[in-house]
């Protein structure tokens, strides 16, 4: 059948080869209206129980989606008048911005900011700054109102500075621009944010500290510019390593020509499909390059030694073809699937992710596996390449003839096998201890000393709220914010949280409550507590400033806002869990502790889903590869070998990721899905040559030395010069790509040290244990050529 197939494909070489041209062409220019492009909601969760409470509430809960200016005075307090002019103008420009909840936007300028004055007449509740106050004429006499103001309503700490040293505005942002009924574009939002806020208030006297979704995803995005540097260089390297392997430069054109076209149908694709390139996936085009050279390596290795034996280029092209169809297939199928599987994780910024790479790894099918042989027979190769060639192949073959004679020694097998079970167990036991999620402060995605995390962690020192939200909805019977037992009980919950490891405040109706009965009772703390009356709580609610944010209008949501001091994976998941553990073990017939909305409730649900799905996804994988091993070879052995070292590689490589802390994230687990993926093609490729060589009446020692010679080096090529291409990803600015650099390194060269040790091993030792019959070795499965 494979010859049939071989017949047909080479007979019409021309025309398959116009066709493929033209349909670059057209692809070409689908490809060049690819946009990046990103939302808050792609990064939710779909169906997970955080998200139902989120989306339920979206109206009436704040802080997922939120953007924070703090203006600094470089020197001095914010107590001047030159400050309160500039703090009143940032705060009118935020309150322009494209997105921005217009109504959410509080400062201390802002009408919603309000201090509650108890007089002989009752409470009033009165502006902290008031409405006839004027920047340009403000009197010492007015800012020290303003201060004592600003002290008395509890805002130090929440909208001024703890130690007076900046002054914040807050708003929270939507989907869509209210002035124009259009989608948000986030990365304008970030760009204005940047020309319009810092740069126009941040001088020698003024310094802007800026975070929010918008703000990180701009940043983020700033710096997925660079990947295409980075990808340029690792293009580079990749090339030089391909002609120095092939001595070729049309064999190197050829196959970076295949490995780069199915790049541009892939973004041709996802154009037509209606998608965007997320910022956070910018790095999936390169991975399936990498697979592409992964592939193409193995096809030179097969041409330059078929023209260094004295074939021509057609002969050499379909003999490569004919050679590599079934294993190239057989790990492209695996690596499909495995992207694939990430769409098992129900987030739209991850599906989309899935689908990009799948739609690269299939076209690698026809681009590797039919265009680059095609090429080649178009190719004319002069007796001075044939001796390079060979003179080349000379080299490496005695390189692979003595780790050959080393691997497929029974006792050295032995040996290996001893070793790497060593270390499997060691691995299996310290990849008890990796994370899921962000293991360091500020945004995973950036690098520690990045502007907007050095801003996150500044704020965090002298706030007592920030961006790190995890809301609590609470859900009462009608009325509850003025019945004393269930704000009683909440009051105990609030408490609960606000000792929990991790929570620098609370906020919540029962607290604010707290607060405001001291001022109403003569400013006695001996009051610090919620009035048992009625009509005492209407009373004080209905002057309670910032009340729309702890209860909705009939008093049946009263959501807690629990501010984390980092959004580490570890806070986070402390957070929630004290929040399941009160929960069930305190209850009250009517109220509900729903979890959880705020960004890092968000966080919270895709953390848990990425591990959710990490089981799934891998079993899925394996169970792929296991499937094809089982329906080509028909032998269990087979499917010992080949899956073995994979799970090895894997479990190092978790390893390495707690050595070095790298979290699971979405990123690392596309890693790990692709390690899976490169680790196949180095085990089906070595395998499919072993079992040849089995027919061929060889026995373990010598079939496992046979194929070495044939594709240890081009495994031992391949994973190098993918390893010192992605290396280089480790000075990326963004901290996601330097981690998925360091892990795709790693992985490149354990999956490549796994393939051409532990993956022969095993085959001597099994053959040792379980000796083939003859017949067996006589038989040929559908992948010996």
């Amino acid at each position: 059948m494979i010859r049939r197939l071989e017949d047909f494909i080479f007979g019409a070489r021309r025309l398959i080869l116009i066709l493929l041209a033209v349909i670059t062409v057209f692809a070409l220019y689908f490809a060049a209206h690819l946009r990046l492009s990103t939302g808050f909601d792609k990064a939710l969760p779909v169906g997970h129980e955080y998200i139902d409470t989120f989306q339920k509430y979206r109206d009436q809960l704040f802080g997922s989606n939120s953007l924070i200016v703090v203006l600094e005075p470089r020197t001095g307090t914010i107590w001047n008048k030159d400050f309160f002019k500039t703090y009143k103008n940032l705060t009118d420009d935020i309150f322009y911005l494209p997105g921005v909840a217009r109504e959410s936007v509080t400062s201390l300028w802002t009408p919603n900011v309000h201090y509650i004055e108890i007089t002989e007449d009752g409470a009033t509740a009165q502006d902290v700054i008031p409405n006839g106050v004027q920047p340009d004429a403000m009197t010492p006499e007015d800012i020290d109102a303003i201060k004592i103001k600003a002290i008395g309503g509890g805002f130090v700490g929440r909208v001024v500075a703890n130690d007076f040293t900046g002054a914040m505005v807050w708003a929270d942002m939507q989907d869509f621009d209210p002035s124009t009924g259009k989608k948000v574009d986030l990365f304008d939002v970030a760009d204005k944010l940047e020309k319009q806020i810092r740069h126009k208030y941040e001088n020698d006297k003024y310094s802007v500290r800026i975070i929010g979704f918008a703000k990180a995803i701009g940043d983020v995005a700033d710096g997925a510019r660079s990947v295409f540097i980075f990808f340029a260089i690792a293009f580079l390297l990749t090339a030089l390593s391909l002609y120095l392997y092939s001595r070729s430069w049309m064999l190197t054109g050829a196959t970076l020509l295949a490995s780069l076209t199915s790049v541009v149908w892939q973004f041709a694709a996802l154009d037509l499909l209606g998608y965007g390139l997320d910022p956070l996936a910018i790095l999936v085009p390169f991975l399936v390059f990498a697979i592409g050279v992964s592939h193409g390596v193995q096809q030179i290795n097969r041409v330059t030694a078929a023209i260094s034996a004295g074939a021509s280029s057609e002969h050499a092209a379909r003999a490569s073809f004919v050679a590599l169809l079934g294993p190239g297939s057989m790990a492209l199928t695996t690596t499909f699937i495995g992207f694939a599987t990430l769409y098992l994780i129900p987030i739209e910024m991850i599906r989309e992710l899935a689908i990009a790479a799948a739609i690269g790894v299939a076209f690698k099918m026809v681009t590797n596996l039919v265009m680059l042989p095609l090429l080649v027979t178009y190719m004319r190769f002069d007796e001075g390449f044939a001796h390079r060639a060979a003179a080349a192949r000379r080299v490496r073959l005695d390189v692979m003839h003595k780790l050959g004679d080393f691997v497929s020694s029974p006792r050295n097998s032995v040996i290996i096998l001893c070793i790497a079970a060593v270390l499997f167990t060691l691995s299996i036991y310290a990849s008890r201890n990796r994370h899921v999620g962000a293991l360091y402060a500020g945004v995973p995605e950036l690098r520690e000393d990045s502007r907007y995390n050095i801003d996150s962690r500044d704020i965090a020192s002298k706030f007592s709220l920030g961006l790190n939200i995890l809301t609590v909805a609470v859900e009462t019977p009608a009325d509850a914010c003025v019945d004393y037992d269930t704000l009683n009980f909440l009051n105990k919950f609030s408490w609960y949280m606000q000792n929990v490891p991790g929570v620098n405040l609370v906020v919540s109706l029962p607290y604010s409550i707290s607060a405001i009965n001291v001022p109403f009772n003569e400013g006695n703390l001996r009051w610090h507590t919620i009035p048992k009356v009625r009509e005492a709580l209407a009373q004080e609610e209905a002057v309670l400033p910032g009340s729309a944010a702890v209860m909705n209008k009939d008093c049946t949501l009263l959501p807690h806002l629990i501010f984390l001091k980092d959004a580490r994976a570890t806070t986070i998941a402390t957070a929630v869990a004290a929040v399941k553990t009160y929960r069930s073990e305190h209850r009250m017939k009517g109220v509900s502790l729903r979890l959880a909305a705020g960004n890092m409730g968000v966080q919270a649900a895709v953390n848990e889903e990425v591990s959710r799905s990490e089981l799934p996804m891998m079993l899925w994988v394996y169970a792929v590869v296991i499937a094809l091993v089982a329906i080509v070879y028909r032998d269990l052995r087979a499917i010992i070998a080949c899956c073995l070292p994979l799970t090895f590689a894997t479990f190092l490589g978790y390893w390495f990721m707690d050595m070095l802390q790298i979290g699971l994230t979405v990123a690392t687990l596309s890693v790990m899905v692709l390690a899976v993926g490169i680790g196949v093609d180095y085990a089906f490729y070595i395998y499919n040559r072993i079992q040849y060589h089995f027919t061929s009446e060889r026995d373990a020692t010598e079939s496992v030395k046979h194929a070495m010679l044939e594709t240890g080096m081009a495994t031992f090529f391949t994973a190098v010069t993918l390893a010192i291409g992605v290396s280089t990803w480790a000075f990326s600015p963004l901290k996601f790509q330097a981690d998925m650099g360091l892990l795709l390194t790693f992985m490149f060269l354990i999956n490549m040290v796994v393939a051409v040790t532990v993956l022969p091993a095993i085959v001597v030792v099994l053959d040792l244990l379980f000796p083939r019959a003859w017949s067996e070795k006589r038989h040929k499965g559908v992948m010996a050529h």
